[in-house]
């Protein structure tokens, strides 16, 4: 499987019609700037395993990045599922208010399992 298509097949069940209600970007949310939204990013590899030469497991990690102006958004849960039913590990890295734009953020660090 090539990289590229690893890749999409991580951020494609965030973007599914319903999955979660609210808008998913790649890397960055353009000029789009209302609340609700999730930003999505890989941001390398960890732990790959070469055999022969040759890359044989490529562990990959990135970010999923929630921004919201709800105290307890069920949203958050929503991605969590999504985290739970893919083939990947995931911890939640923080959680904070940012005073400068009254949004909640939430940050979760993923990695590709196998």
């Amino acid at each position: 499987m090539t990289l590229q298509t690893k890749l999409q097949s991580l951020y494609q069940p965030f973007t599914v019609d319903g999955a979660i209600s609210c808008e998913v970007f790649h890397y960055t949310r353009g000029d789009y700037n209302k609340a609700p939204y999730v930003i999505w990013t890989e941001t390398g590899e960890e732990n790959s395993f070469n055999a022969d030469n040759r890359k044989q497991e490529q562990q990959l990690t990135g970010l999923v990045d929630f921004y919201t102006l709800k105290e307890f958004d069920t949203i958050a849960d929503d991605i969590q599922g999504i985290l739970d039913s893919e083939p990947i590990g995931y911890v939640l890295e923080n959680v904070q208010y940012e005073e400068q734009t009254n949004l909640i953020h939430y940050q979760w660090r993923w990695w590709t399992c196998g």
